[in-house]
């Protein structure tokens, strides 16, 4: 038997099916673009599957990029927080705690990017020991980096005369001596945002306690601040309360961000949803030790706490955490995440950790203490 003819395909249908072609091949381009303007950790997990473990800079894999913010671990089983930002040339450095006895790790963190001994912006949040002890220490940050401007809290509760304050304020003012420039956050709202490098700012937002005390918490008067790099945002408000932040989307006009660093270390008295269903963060960085039973013995209180991670939930799973409690008992940790980096180059951003690449909803930890939201259902 013969075989049969082949059949001759119609023309109109021929140009129907080229069309199709260019139409899902232009869309196939379009979304891949999309995708290199914010590579998400979850395709950097794919990546690393792949490829293995943190490429080439322009992969999105090391840390790199006009803008890095660094969240540090602090050597010790307490929480705390202290952060690092590098903007081009521009060092900034926000709260050094937990402890006084963090103040080696912290300067062996910052001495691999501060390369001229000199800190451009140091801003204390407020006072706290897991935020400012590093400032208040002997040989502190203060005694081993050259400050030029030093931003800190308009209020607090403690005594001027005692104790880390009086500590704090001794460190502060012979550094100002030595040349540094000293404001509170008072002064420097409704100032010029400060430029620390080609398109990228800082701006000390406004807040209702800079100028009101708070008897119950000294959390309140914590200085906020939003870095800005083009259209991608990150947000800083130190250990801000629920009413705090109220106060902060009612008297700022603010941004969805790309980044925001939980507040008061994954509290249940913070990162509200009056803040949150404002912001609507992409990134979220928890400072903290995991599980731990240092300001709480209930379970869901423990950062990051439940209330916390049900509320950050609809907007995002990538959140972070530096460290891990193992034992309360001989206060020993481990790394969670560890030092987490959040890096930019002006278009994609990515995250570096040094420890596990896990988010926190894919953790043992959380599987075993926490509930998982319906938001972070698979």
């Amino acid at each position: 038997m013969m075989a049969g003819k082949a059949k001759r395909l119609s023309p109109v249908f021929v140009l129907v099916l080229a069309i199709l072609c260019f139409v899902v091949g232009a869309a196939a381009g379009f979304l891949g673009a999309a995708r290199d303007n914010y590579l998400s950790p979850v395709d950097e997990y794919a990546e690393i599957a792949n490829h293995g473990r943190r490429g080439k800079v322009n992969a999105g894999g090391d840390v790199g990029g006009d803008l890095q913010i660094h969240f540090l671990e602090l050597g010790n089983y307490y929480t705390g927080d202290c952060v690092y930002i590098k903007a081009g040339d521009t060092d900034v450095l926000i709260d050094a705690g937990s402890k006084s006895s963090s103040v080696p790790t912290i300067s062996a963190y910052l001495d691999q990017y501060v390369t001229d001994n000199k800190l451009e912006y140091v801003i204390v949040t407020h006072a706290h020991e897991d935020h400012y002890a590093g400032f208040a220490a002997k040989n502190g940050i203060f005694d081993l980096y050259e400050c030029e401007i030093i931003i800190d809290f308009a209020m607090t509760n403690k005594d001027p005369s005692k104790g880390m304050q009086k500590n704090y304020l001794a460190k502060r003012d012979a550094e100002v001596a030595a040349g540094a420039t000293h404001y509170t956050a008072q002064d420097c709202v409704d100032t010029p945002d400060f430029v620390l490098a080609d398109g990228i700012t800082m701006k000390i937002l406004d807040s209702y306690y800079y100028t009101h005390e708070d008897k119950h918490t000294e959390n309140n008067y914590s200085v906020c601040m939003l870095l800005t790099e083009g259209e991608n945002n990150y947000l800083f408000t130190g250990d801000l309360e629920e009413d705090g932040e109220q106060y902060l989307v009612e008297m700022n006009d603010l941004p969805e961000v790309v980044l925001y660093k939980a507040g008061h270390h994954g509290s249940k008295t913070s990162s509200s949803d009056a803040l949150l269903s404002v912001i609507k963060p992409q990134i979220v960085c928890v400072c903290c030790c995991a599980g731990s039973s240092e300001y709480t013995p209930t379970e869901a209180n423990k950062f990051p706490t439940q209330a916390f991670i049900d509320r950050v939930a609809p907007y995002t799973d990538q959140v972070f955490v530096t460290s891990l409690c193992e034992s309360d008992d001989d206060k020993s940790f481990t790394s969670m995440n560890g030092n987490i980096t959040v890096c930019s180059d002006g278009t994609r951003v990515w995250v570096v950790c040094s420890a596990s690449d896990l988010i926190l909803s894919e953790t043992p930890w959380f599987e075993e203490k926490r509930t998982r939201p319906a938001a972070w259902q698979h």
